[in-house]
């Protein structure tokens, strides 16, 4: 059973899911703190470059099966055209602001 992003705990991890999901660059971006920074599978990417490649050129998308931590922990199916589908861990880190500064994901 997966939980619709509508549902998600946390509003931040909510808007991200709803961006991905959406392919909507801007929102997504707005979502994140200046200096947001990201790791994929323990190692550091490049925000910018890693969600082009893996989220918006090939048509990311997030389906939710577990959260905890307050909804700021998330056990889902993320697919695109690249890779297909696997089975993925995310981590957030939120903000005073209630913006995104980092977030971490990987194989689960």
């Amino acid at each position: 059973m997966t939980i619709a992003p509508a549902k998600l705990s946390d509003p931040a991890v909510r808007a991200f899911v709803a961006a991905v999901n959406a392919h909507d660059e801007d929102a997504f971006f707005a979502l994140l703190t200046e200096d947001a920074t990201m790791s994929d599978d323990g190692s550091d990417r490049d925000i910018a470059d890693w969600t082009d490649r893996e989220i918006f050129s090939s048509h990311g998308h997030i389906e939710v099966h577990r959260e905890t931590a307050g909804g700021r922990s998330l056990v889902a199916n993320y697919r695109n055209d690249t890779w297909g589908e696997m089975r993925t861990a995310w981590r957030f880190t939120v903000s005073e602001d209630g913006r995104i500064s980092r977030f971490e994901t990987g194989q689960a």
